[in-house]
């Protein structure tokens, strides 16, 4: 596998984020709004946001605050109406290379194996086949899927299919991973595991992880911070620090759904509106 980006130790603290190039996320005075039927409908408020390098940063909030639009933003798969958006201090002018984006269902192409799906990006950047597949049967085995590299999408349960998903997304080697509640369509005992597995991909490979979910548990067991929005048009009106140690084991659930973290949470979204329900409190 290529060098990876430089990796954070496990457990060290984070940088702050200060707008610099040292951060891997900089958002300053964000918007976006769509038209509906000839009306105007804001997405997101104006949003001012650094995320520093090698930090996971959960975005919660109710349906329709614009998570999964402000997702598009960071990548430059949606242009922000006003503001900017910077990776590593350089800015996003349309889809990025240094973005992998995991959306929730995994959108694999169904005529190609595993292996030429995650190689797809780097066909598309046109390098050639045999080094393609070395690099998609490198990441296959990092996300655990050794043996399946002939398998197509529809040989595959649903949790493999987005372990295929992240490994296409980390193709091009980007600092930057976006997940767009990429295990909200799995059963729970999926989902967890799933939740452990992707912890231990980022203690390996040191990515900045921005993710959307309805969990909190998720949200609190994955993060470094949790990032609140308001309902619709979303801005952040809480962000909480998690202080479970890393590294972080499945006997940390328990304390992800119900400690200090988790109660901040579900409080903020409360005080703005937002009732959790069982999707979002359990």
């Amino acid at each position: 596998m290529r060098d990876p980006h430089p990796v954070i130790p496990v457990g060290a603290p984070r940088p702050e984020g200060d707008g610099t190039a040292t951060d891997a996320i900089a958002l300053t005075d964000v918007t976006r709004s769509f038209l509906l039927d000839g009306r105007r409908i804001d997405a997101v408020a104006p949003t001012t946001l650094t995320i520093p390098t090698g930090q996971v940063a959960a975005v919660v909030g109710p349906s329709g605050s614009g998570k999964s639009t402000l997702l598009r933003v960071i990548s430059g798969l949606l242009a922000p109406d006003t503001g900017t958006v910077t990776i590593g201090g350089s800015p996003v002018r349309g889809p990025d290379e240094r973005v992998g984006m995991v959306f929730q269902e995994p959108r694999l192409l169904p005529w190609r194996t595993a292996e030429d799906n995650v190689a797809f990006p780097l066909e598309l950047r046109g390098e050639g086949r045999s080094a393609r597949l070395a690099r998609a049967r490198e990441l296959l085995a990092l996300v655990g899927l050794t043996g399946f590299e002939s398998a197509r999408p529809s040989q595959l349960s649903g949790g493999m299919a987005q372990r295929v998903a992240l490994a296409r997304a980390l193709a091009l080697d980007p600092p930057v991973l976006l997940l767009d509640e990429p295990f909200g369509a799995l059963d729970a005992l999926t989902r967890d595991r799933l939740d452990a597995e992707l912890l231990g991909l980022w203690e390996r490979i040191g990515t900045t992880i921005v993710l959307v979910t309805h969990s909190i548990p998720e949200a609190v067991f994955l993060a470094d911070r949790v990032l609140v929005l308001s309902a619709r048009p979303g801005r952040i009106v809480a962000d909480i620090p998690v202080e479970l140690s890393r590294p972080r084991r499945w006997e940390d659930l328990d304390e992800a759904a119900s400690g200090r973290a988790a109660v901040a949470v579900r409080r903020a979204l409360e005080a703005h509106g937002a009732t959790p329900g069982p999707g979002v409190a359990a």
